[in-house]
């Protein structure tokens, strides 16, 4: 039977957009003209990865046909627009999520690579044997295996706070398992497999009461709210380039300058270093620390265009386009007899993970394929997640800047399909 499901709420109140043209928008995504065994494509996997405007592709493609050349070390033509152009992107991604400096803006390649920096520096320099590391029970496993590698290096111990039947983290438990033993928080922003939007700034505001510092896991919150790292206050803040309209291979990492200083590198190699020899090598300074290597030069570029275009659009604009999605889907959905949603948090963003009883979730991606409709089906790398609900895995439909009620509209039908088949 289905499950009577309370609308989310808004987190904040996103003004509503007089301007927005969610019609305007699909035509600067070429992939949507895509057909889907002959369907018009219905592009619902956004929590797994976005498509990319125009103006991002192009922004690659004039990267490799006007300005190819490897950054910070040529004192030629090309390097030297390829350094500036790269740069420019660090201030855009500083702007975007309103760092203090660019070089709190480290460049990785997506929010498991930023999340794994930490975990091997700041993490190996502070957490030792008998420490402990909170997080919490709806984290990606990006946020959970780069702590257990730690742990089990350290011989510290990972503690989870616990979550409710909708989805939402117990604060009053999280707060409790802050001890003086807790040596870094890691939060999810928005949870990948329920949309739960976990109010960051409290959590920070109980660590820091304790002297503990907060990693943000952002990807899932970066294309869908306003960040503002400042008024968060966290420590450290991960962002994938790819969930946000960006290539793919390109992230964010912001950390605070003076954590960021007393890091030690992640890795070792070209630029990263301000001189060498067989006896001593000393490291170059912030960010530069820990980019070694020839970084994605195409895809910071990429990623630079990407935050243009989402800002031009306006979060608060892009939030309240999601959120009328994300309602009405709710209210179909839940309608539908024998259908289950999994994650009824107060707060939620564009995510609607879901059952329908009998049907496996794989068999219920497959027949809406065949439909046209991409959704994700699994557990979303979410595994715990998964076990609090005591279930194998959902089918997970997301929404993005493109997304319309017509295709949600589509998504009923094709439930309603997959339970004619399995009538």
């Amino acid at each position: 039977m289905s499950t009577a499901v309370k609308l989310p709420a808004r987190e904040s109140a996103p003004h509503e957009m007089s301007d927005y043209d969610v019609e305007r928008i699909r035509a600067d995504f070429p992939i949507l003209r895509e057909k889907a065994h002959g369907h018009t494509l219905v592009y619902l996997d956004n929590a797994a990865t976005s498509q990319k405007p125009k103006a991002v592709i192009d922004a690659i493609v004039g990267y490799y046909e006007h300005e190819n050349a490897n950054i910070h070390r040529g004192v030629h033509y090309l390097s030297e627009r390829a350094t500036e152009e790269f740069e420019l992107a660090r201030k855009s991604a500083q702007k975007f999520i309103n760092a203090p400096r660019p070089s709190e803006i480290i460049f990785v390649r997506g929010a498991t690579e930023a999340i794994n920096l930490v975990a091997q520096t700041y993490g190996r320099t502070h957490v030792h044997a008998g420490d402990e590391v909170l997080i919490t029970a709806m984290e990606h496993h990006s946020d959970i295996v780069p702590w257990q590698i730690l742990c089990e290096q350290q011989g510290a111990k990972l503690k989870v706070a616990p979550i409710n039947d909708r989805g939402e983290l117990i604060l009053a438990e999280f707060e409790r398992l802050l001890t003086p033993r807790t040596k870094i928080v890691g939060v999810g922003h928005v949870s990948n497999a329920l949309g739960t939007v976990n109010p960051v700034r409290e959590i920070v505001t109980m660590a820091h009461a304790r002297n503990i510092p907060v990693l943000v896991d952002g990807a899932q919150a970066a294309p869908h709210v306003a960040i503002d790292v400042q008024q968060l206050d966290c420590d450290f803040y991960a962002i994938s380039g790819h969930k946000m309209y960006g290539p793919t291979g390109i992230g964010i990492l912001y950390g605070k300058q003076a954590l960021l200083e007393a890091m030690p590198p992640y890795q070792g190699g070209g630029d990263m270093i301000s001189s060498v020899t067989f006896e001593k090598t000393s490291y170059n300074r912030v960010p530069h620390k820990f980019e070694a290597g020839t970084p994605d030069m195409a895809g910071a570029i990429g990623l630079r265009a990407a935050i243009e275009y989402l800002q031009k659009l306006g979060m608060n604009n892009i939030a309240a386009h999601e959120h009328q999605l994300l309602e009405y889907a709710t209210r179909a959905v839940s309608a539908i007899p024998g259908v289950r949603i999994i994650g009824t948090a107060r707060h939620k963003a564009s995510v609607l993970s879901f059952v329908i009883e009998g049907v496996h979730p794989h068999d219920i991606g497959t027949i809406l394929d065949q439909q046209g409709i991409a959704i994700r089906t699994g557990h979303h790398c979410a595994q715990p997640v998964m076990e609090c609900f005591k279930i194998d895995a959902t089918a997970r439909a997301s929404f993005g800047i493109y997304n319309t009620k017509e295709e949600i509209d589509a998504l009923v039908r094709g439930i309603k399909k997959v339970q004619e088949v399995f009538a």
